[in-house]
């Protein structure tokens, strides 16, 4: 599992994501064992990131089991991860790793 977030996070910081962060989820009632969030610099960033990591991912293994892509935020089911990659703005207005740590606290 580490070396899976692991490359994720590697190719999000390769590619210029910025402030990555990944929510540890395992034990809580949540539909995926980790978040990974970052903020892409605009919207063609973001849609790059998501071809990137599709490109890199899927001849490893991965399998996209959802994915639900707009200008400002992406969000990438790959089962036990879910990736968010979200413009600064919607980051900030939706702040969730402040709601995913509160729930993480909750679950304890």
């Amino acid at each position: 599992m580490q070396n899976r977030i692991d490359r994720i996070v590697k190719l999000l910081d390769d590619k210029k994501a910025e402030n990555i962060e990944i929510i540890d989820m395992q034990g809580r009632d949540y539909l995926s064992k980790f978040v990974v969030v970052a903020t892409t610099l605009a919207a063609r960033h973001g849609f790059a990131l998501l071809d990137d990591l599709k490109t890199e991912l899927k001849p490893a293994g991965e399998n996209f089991l959802g994915v639900e892509s707009s200008d400002d935020w992406t969000v990438i089911d790959l089962g036990d991860i879910m990736i968010h990659l979200m413009s600064e703005t919607y980051r900030a207005k939706y702040n969730i790793e402040e709601f995913l740590k509160e729930l993480s606290v909750k679950g304890n």
